[in-house]
């Protein structure tokens, strides 16, 4: 297959909702959204709510894409001038909806993260580039190809404009898939 993003579903707002409730569960058990609802059934009821304004970002401000129109995997990619997700961008995008429905305690533990790694990103990638802003395959289609399939045709787009990528972590298993993908690591941190 052609790496080429033509292959690739293009997210468009109708698409955000089902392509949020698939984040949800890819990242059921991911480390952030654990600190954030340390109560699995209300991270499963509440967790939409947060990537739904991250998918709607993407939307808006950068590219988002499936693998297909069923939504095996989805990626949201921003560039660097858009990666500060800045609060009138936000509120364009649905924070004020989001709030009420997540709690201010887990607000409050999203900014501290945001405020925490963001710096560490404009410290390691102060030049023009793509952020990777999240990626997540359905677990029953996890380890099939579909993280690449999102991957290969942006990588092969970055190639030809010369821009690096730059993506977090806060899981350590997924470090070595990066590698794969000749991510390199330039930070770790233990995240107060």
């Amino acid at each position: 297959m052609v790496a080429d993003l033509n292959n690739l579903v293009r997210l468009k707002e109708s698409q955000i909702k089902p392509a949020t409730e698939m984040l949800a569960t890819a990242f059921q058990n991911d480390p952030l959204f654990v600190y954030c609802f340390p109560n699995a059934s209300e991270r499963k009821r509440k967790s939409p709510y947060i990537f739904q304004l991250l998918v709607h970002y993407g939307v808006r401000y950068g590219e988002a894409y499936a693998t297909s129109p069923n939504l095996e995997g989805v990626a949201v990619w921003l560039p660097s001038e858009k990666a500060d997700m800045s609060f009138r961008r936000m509120m364009r995008s649905g924070l004020l909806l989001m709030i009420p429905k997540i709690g201010k305690e887990v607000t409050n533990r999203l900014q501290c993260f945001d405020e925490y790694v963001t710096p560490i990103r404009k410290r390691h990638a102060p030049f023009r580039h793509w952020y990777l802003q999240i990626i997540g395959v359905d677990p029953e289609f996890q380890g099939k190809g579909y993280g690449s399939t999102l991957l290969k045709p942006m990588f092969a787009r970055m190639d030809r404009e010369q821009l690096p990528c730059y993506l977090e972590t806060e899981s350590q298993k997924n470090v070595s898939i990066y590698q794969h993908y000749g991510f390199k690591v330039v930070e770790e941190a233990i995240i107060p």
